[in-house]
């Protein structure tokens, strides 16, 4: 994989990390579901949990982890068989929406976080990265899609 393919890996993240930056802080803005903060959240993490970081520093934490997911992406994309190049879409969408079900118990490790039996903010979190992953999927089809 050239640095190109990288820098459009870091791009799609960053694009994509921000919108749904966005979409959760408006829920939580308009709806006071705690999505947000869950997104921010890294009270699971040993010795981070320790601090308390400004807002700014909590996004680009989050960021951090959606440019990396990108890149893996990208890199799974470049490797892999016509079969999930066609279903790109398909592909991230469904990993996306597991990986906002897998993320949701982290909720248990902080009182600043929605409730682990909250249905509305389970729904939210998981529009979220729903969409998080469509959008993915949209903007590695045509990543992919561009001649190499």
């Amino acid at each position: 994989m050239n640095s190109n393919k990288i820098m459009q890996g870091v791009w799609i993240g960053l694009v994509t990390g921000i919108i749904l930056a966005l979409f959760l802080k408006s829920v939580q803005a308009v709806m006071g579901y705690k999505v947000y903060t869950l997104l921010l959240n890294v009270d699971y993490i040993p010795i981070v949990k320790n601090y308390q970081f400004p807002e700014v520093i909590e996004v680009s934490f989050h960021l951090i982890v959606s440019v990396i997911l990108c890149i893996v992406l990208l890199l799974l994309l470049d490797k892999n068989t016509d079969f999930i190049r066609n279903r790109v879409i398909y592909f991230s969408f469904l990993i996306n929406t597991a990986i906002g079900l897998l993320l949701y118990p982290t909720t248990t490790f902080s009182s600043r976080t929605p409730s682990f039996s909250d249905a509305v903010s389970l729904f939210w979190w998981i529009v979220g990265h729903a969409l998080y992953g469509l959008l993915v999927g949209i903007m590695l089809k045509r990543t992919i899609g561009r001649k190499r």
